[in-house]
């Protein structure tokens, strides 16, 4: 009989890496013949996963015949604690091959490319074995590659359906801190009539993404059928897209591109497109902040990118409009999930002290999303969009959007641990480094927890005069308010001229 381990589930997250831990006393197999971080294939019953292996010393944490599992490993696994399971030396995926050919040079085809998203979202690569792929598409890929990457992708996992000729969409590429015009442009598209399901990712490595903010005010983590449920009462939703599992290859590489900084404009079509094409979209605007410190630092990058959208996007059939933004500062007040949900209601409910530049770059935004719509004569979208804002219908729509989807998991107020970051000097605010404030805010906890992040006082163009804010550090835990502070004091993220 084939010598068996128990499973035993560990409660460690290792992101978007499967991950099995064997006893190095194991009493079924040599820990020896198993070199830590390779590859094993586990299989039990008519189940089998391939995980990345780790060696464990301790005792109490994992028993002489059992396999530990990550979180994520459990899950593919799917089989209870307790059941039997074999393990073997892994052989590297097949697609492997195809990323050594890339690594070589070569001009990969759509078959190749849809092995490797399979075996992507199968979890079969290591992060070594990622990172090679991305290294190797970022300094080779070809346009036409970058299709059939995106086909792959999108057909790898799940796919939304929806009732109506025309499901419209918005995205940004991100880069620029308080830039959460989509929850103002959801509820103004639903308010006219038109589709607009929007599914939104929580934040990697900025202070809050769409999903994160909208979980302030609501429920966000709604499977497929519940999505089509509030979409259909109210013509739009806000949701996270993790459990509709779009394009889950494209979640796999982002957990590797993220901490190496790896952004290539090849990748970014892929991912975002193939998220939108499994979304079941048929219309999309898509927002390209240019700016010093943004994603695009000039409008040479932006022609670049968005020939590329345009060209992806005409092949799949997905009607798509590009446009650029300002992305020199922070948009809003806030940076940080509360900050931002208060800025985007501040706006909805037509609030004296809603910030202006959030309020005006939503409505272009909208405007631009409207425009699909042939009812409606060419320039008019903006106008229909200020008129939605303005008699409170986008208001009555993003109510009954919370509504459906349900309260938030939990209340959240700005963290209690406060610092105002002071001006070293009279003068103006010439610019605001949007990097480094992201990066304040993150520090102090934001979006894990969901009251960290900044307040804004001053923005470009602004006088300011010495020891005046320039803004507030918000925290809830005395570790990164430290760290906040820290990361402040070496360097505010503001450039202050003289007064001419």
């Amino acid at each position: 009989m084939q010598p068996m381990l128990r499973v035993k589930k560990l409660a460690i997250d290792t992101s978007q890496e499967t991950v099995a831990f064997l006893s190095r006393n194991c009493t079924v197999y040599r820990a020896e013949e198993f070199l830590a971080l390779a590859r094993i294939e586990i299989t039990g019953g008519k189940r089998r996963i391939v995980a990345t292996l780790n060696v464990v010393d301790d005792p109490g944490i994992l028993g002489a015949d059992e396999l530990g599992l990550s979180l994520l490993a459990y899950r593919q696994l799917g089989l209870p604690e307790g059941d039997r399971v074999e393990i073997a030396q892994a052989a590297p995926p097949a697609s492997l091959d195809h990323v050594r050919a890339k690594i070589d040079g070569a001009e990969l085809s759509p078959e190749a490319y849809r092995a490797i998203a399979e075996d992507l979202a199968a979890h079969r690569y290591s992060k070594m074995e990622i990172a090679a792929f991305l290294i190797a598409s970022a300094r080779f890929t070809t346009a036409p590659e970058v299709l059939s990457m995106t086909r792959a992708m999108a057909a790898v996992g799940g796919r939304l359906g929806w009732n109506g000729s025309m499901v419209v969409d918005k995205h940004c590429i991100g880069g620029v801190p308080g830039n959460r015009t989509s929850m103002i442009v959801v509820p103004i598209v639903a308010a006219h009539g038109l589709l607009i399901p929007k599914t939104s990712s929580r934040a990697i490595t900025s202070p809050a993404g769409t999903a994160d903010t909208m979980e302030v005010l609501a429920r966000v983590d709604l499977g497929p059928d519940e999505m089509r449920e509030v979409v259909a009462r109210e013509k739009g939703c806000l949701v996270w897209g993790g459990h509709a599992n779009l394009s889950p290859a494209d979640d796999v590489l982002i957990a590797v591109e993220r901490p190496l900084s790896i952004d290539t404009p090849e990748q970014m079509v892929a991912s975002i497109l193939s998220k939108k094409l499994a979304a079941g979209s048929t219309h999309l605007l898509l927002d390209l902040p240019i700016g010093p410190t943004a994603k695009l630092r000039d409008s040479s990058r932006f022609v670049t990118l968005r020939k590329l959208f345009e060209y992806v996007s005409d092949q799949l059939g997905l009607q798509t409009v590009v446009v650029a933004t300002d992305g020199s500062q922070p948009v809003g007040r806030g940076i940080g999930p509360w900050f931002e949900a208060r800025d985007v209601m501040q706006v909805l409910e037509r609030d004296p002290a809603a910030p202006r530049d959030l309020a005006e770059r939503a409505l272009f935004l909208a405007g631009q999303v409207l425009e699909f719509d042939p009812a409606l004569r060419g320039g008019q979208g903006i106008v229909r969009a200020r008129a939605l804002l303005e008699s409170g219908a986008a208001l009555d729509k993003m109510r009954g959007i919370m509504a459906a989807q349900g309260p938030p998991p939990a209340a959240c107020a700005p963290g209690s641990l406060v610092l105002d970051v002071v001006s070293p000097k009279d003068g103006v605010v010439s610019a605001i480094d949007c990097l480094r404030l992201a990066r304040v805010a993150r520090l102090a906890g934001a979006p894990i927890d969901k009251g960290a992040g900044v307040d804004l006082f001053r923005k470009i163009g602004q006088p300011v005069e010495k020891g005046q804010p320039l803004y507030r550090i918000h925290a809830a835990f005395e570790a990164d308010f430290r760290f906040a502070a820290k990361f402040a004091a070496e360097g505010d993220g503001y450039a202050i001229a003289s007064r001419s």
